[in-house]
């Protein structure tokens, strides 16, 4: 089965090379979808299949960087985009992006980089998660009292509200964003983007994962806003990335480009499926993906922690399997409403 596998020429080593198609289709549909680029699943996605965490990092974010600026392009026709707060986020972004790669290379040569960076990971996931999934279970309970009261279905429910508290915090300058609907401090999306571009830098992501939900929990967007505003953020700070560790050595083209044609294609089906499937129906869906990323990196440390070969493999097979159900329940959604869509137009006509 030799045919199955690609060297690749700078990172040094052999890498499946249809493990690296199903990973840029299936994250150019998801990442599409959620606003972001993705990197949280394809970083150690591409260490599962063989890449040292440096290139991993590297080479995610090389291929990171042109899909999202497709599917920014897409949500931008939909209105998803709010232009002025995504510049704003970018003084923040390319500061703590660049002290975040700075970190990588410190801890490449302590000889920690592989260690540290995946409990990290586990750690960020299990606090993603648990904050998409109260923030669900709130909803449910605000909707359930309402409900109680003999009032019906309250179609104005919502979750934990933060952003509420951080929008009372008036330092100037105060700035309105329209597209997002809010007013607050210039400072609270730059001090958002600073920590998620830290923390992106470190992790070899966009800083989606953690802008996504910071968006929408702190700075306050709607969810289809904070999805398109997110990928404007990412594909801007995704072209930064990708030339710094270029210039550092730790991107291997080769898998990028392998990538990249994938996700161009899936980008467009997941921007296009957000019309379809809005609000608390995105949260709950990138929680489930929050928490199949996180089982299969604690999969990958398990086999080296336990000297468990095999679990190595599982590990594989898992992370390539979430990322192809995600990606096959959007698609499904997506031609759903595409029918629905066409069917009305047709009764229109």
């Amino acid at each position: 089965m030799e045919w199955l596998y690609v060297l690749m020429p700078i990172a040094g080593v052999k890498i499946f090379w249809p493990g690296l198609i199903i990973l840029g289709v299936g994250v150019g549909i998801i990442g599409g979808f959620f606003g972001m680029g993705g990197a949280w699943m394809v970083t150690p996605g591409l260490n599962i299949l063989g890449f040292p965490m440096a290139f991993a990092i590297g080479t995610d974010i090389a291929h990171m960087a042109g899909k999202s600026l497709i599917s920014t392009m897409r949500h931008g026709k939909f209105g998803n985009v709010d232009y002025k707060l995504g510049i704003v986020m970018l003084i923040g972004t390319v500061v703590g992006f660049e002290i975040g790669a700075q970190a990588v290379m410190y801890l490449e040569r302590l000889g920690s980089v592989e260690k540290v960076v995946r409990y990290l990971y586990v750690v960020l996931l299990a606090c993603i998660a648990w904050m998409v999934f109260h923030d669900i279970n709130v909803k449910k309970r605000k909707a359930a009292a309402y409900a109680a009261a003999g009032k019906g279905i309250d179609p104005l429910a919502t979750g934990i509200e933060w952003h509420k508290t951080f929008h009372a915090i008036k330092i100037p300058p105060m700035m309105h964003f329209n597209e997002a609907g809010i007013y607050c401090s210039m400072w609270l999306p730059v001090a958002v983007s600073f920590l998620t571009g830290a923390l992106a830098g470190i992790l070899g992501i966009g800083g989606g994962l953690i802008r996504m939900p910071s968006l929408i929990y702190i700075v306050g967007c709607p969810t289809h806003v904070a999805v398109g505003t997110d990928l404007f953020e990412v594909a801007i700070s995704g072209l930064y990335g990708a030339g710094t560790y270029t210039y550092k050595g730790r991107t291997e083209l080769v898998a990028a480009i392998i990538m990249l044609i994938g996700a161009s294609m899936g980008a467009q089906v997941g921007a296009v499926a957000t019309k379809y499937i809005k609000g608390y129906g995105i949260r709950y869906a990138f929680g489930l993906a929050v928490v199949g990323c996180m089982i299969s990196i604690i999969l990958k440390l398990a086999a080296k922690q336990f000297n468990l070969p095999f679990l190595d493999d599982v590990s594989t097979f898992f992370v390539l399997s979430v990322v192809s159900a995600l990606s096959l329940y959007i698609f499904v959604r997506f031609v759903q409403g595409c029918k629905k869509e066409v069917a009305m137009i047709a009764a229109k006509g």
